[in-house]
């Protein structure tokens, strides 16, 4: 049969709109719920390190640190999706957490518990209107992956078309809503502190509150996979990078119908070196779409932690989940474009200091004294950290030595721009796996689209020649 569900003709615009809950209420639910935080966590820590202690089961062998960190994913999972989402941050920034926490959390991105058949087959019911096998020629009960939000199946369209159907977790939007708040009352503790004021963390977790509501927003997550996928095409070059097609006739509130792709994860470094695989220039290619969605197109991937970019069978690469993305004020993304102008093409810093104060995260000059010295104090210590491979990079360094130049002029975090800060730790974990020697600071490749004159006169200057 023709098929054509409730976005058949795409999501209409009321289904797009995000209105999260309040994060400042607080009852008695909340503190139920720290309560059972508090528990759930201190008993799996506890057990994990007994379990070291007697030498049983995965503990044996592993060092003090690495059993405890095992025993804080153990609460991470058995919470539910807002913490295993903190756990895949952990696990894709590893420079910036404990190395025994980073890997513990790697079960994070694949070992969450499957919501039942029963129960996915009753939300594709709810949402279409109509039985799985009435829209379907096949339908897999057993999910190809579960994630703290959804799980995804393989199927069969009416037409032929091989597709993966990602189905949204029942009753999860009180329950992330209700971790959140209690985030947010911790990260208000945190900011009274010196150093926690200049992280922002009420700001991190406002983010993550809007950020996650909109997450939940399935018609959202479908809108803006199409329109990046559009927008990789726009200058007629990225032929070698990809995003799934939605398949709108079969999409609902809590279900996205799309292309299936065969390929494997970015950071199963092995498996892609024994095929042979050109990790720098897969890479580039990568990030060059990224980096035009950020500075050109407007919305941008905001998840690009391990498993969300695959190298397809046929040689693409193609990004995956688009459930967290994130799009710049003008403002910011003027600023943002500065900066990458500064580090790859002239190294005028003053266009970097004149953008902080436009957007704020610099005061004036009386408060932060000159603006050719201020230049010159960021630019001795960017600089030599810009100059780096990749494999040469700590990310935790590099945002101590931030924070501490930072700290001298009073500067603020911006939360516009904590997500994208996020997608280039992200990066820095694939690069180190495929491409140690490779500096994607100055890698004019990345910016071909974004100042396409600056970049071919620089080129021609340093005796350049980039990819197709």
């Amino acid at each position: 049969m023709d098929f054509r569900g409730p976005y058949a003709d795409g999501a209409p615009p009321a289904a797009l709109a995000v209105h999260p809950p309040s994060l400042t209420a607080f009852g008695w639910r909340e503190l139920r719920r720290a309560a059972a935080i508090a528990f759930l966590g201190t008993i799996a820590v506890v057990l994990a390190v007994g379990q070291r202690l007697v030498r049983v089961g995965r503990a044996k062998g592993q060092t003090w640190a690495a059993a405890t960190s095992a025993g804080v994913v153990d609460a991470f999972i058995a919470l539910g999706p807002t913490f295993v989402k903190l756990g895949q941050m952990i696990a894709s920034s590893p420079s910036v957490f404990p190395k025994p926490l980073a890997d513990a959390c790697l079960r994070c991105l694949d070992d969450v518990p499957p919501v039942s058949a029963a129960q996915v087959r009753r939300i594709v019911a709810e949402d279409l209107g109509v039985s799985v096998d009435e829209v379907f020629k096949e339908f897999d009960d057993a999910p190809l992956s579960a994630a703290s939000i959804a799980q995804v199946h393989a199927c069969l369209l009416s037409d032929g078309r091989q597709a993966v159907l990602k189905i949204q977790r029942p009753a999860i939007k009180d329950r992330m809503n209700r971790d959140l708040r209690i985030m947010y009352r911790v990260a208000r503790l945190i900011n009274r502190t010196k150093r926690g004021k200049l992280v922002n963390p009420v700001a991190v977790v406002q983010d993550l509150h809007q950020v996650t509501n909109e997450e939940l927003n399935f018609a959202l997550e479908a809108h803006r996979q199409s329109r990046f996928r559009s927008n990789i095409s726009a200058f007629g070059d990225n032929e070698w990078i990809t995003a799934p097609e939605i398949y709108w006739d079969v999409c609902g509130p809590r279900v996205i119908a799309m292309e299936r792709m065969y390929g494997v994860p970015l950071d199963e470094f092995e498996q892609l070196r024994a095929r042979g695989i050109d990790g720098e220039l897969v890479l580039r290619r990568g990030v060059k779409v990224w980096m035009e969605a950020a500075l050109v197109h407007g919305p941008f991937h905001g998840d690009v932690h391990a498993g969300n970019l695959w190298l397809l069978d046929d040689g693409r690469a193609t990004y995956l989940d688009f459930g967290i993305m994130g799009e710049l004020p003008p403002d910011h993304r003027d600023a943002l474009r500065d900066a990458q102008y500064t580090s790859m093409i002239d190294g005028d810093y003053t266009r970097v200091v004149r953008a902080w104060q436009r957007i704020g995260i610099l005061g004036p000059e009386s408060e932060i004294g000159p603006v050719d010295e201020v230049a010159v104090r960021i630019k001795m210590v960017m600089e030599p950290m810009l100059d780096l491979k990749m494999g040469d990079v700590s990310l935790s360094s590099m945002m101590k030595d931030q924070l501490e130049l930072a700290q001298e002029y009073g500067a603020q975090t911006q939360r516009e721009l904590v997500l994208v800060t996020k997608q280039l730790m992200y990066f820095e974990r694939y690069a180190k796996g495929l491409a140690p020697d490779y500096n994607m600071a100055r890698d004019l490749f990345l910016l071909k689209n974004v100042f396409p004159e600056a970049v071919a006169q620089a080129c021609a200057e340093r005796a350049i020649t980039l990819p197709t």
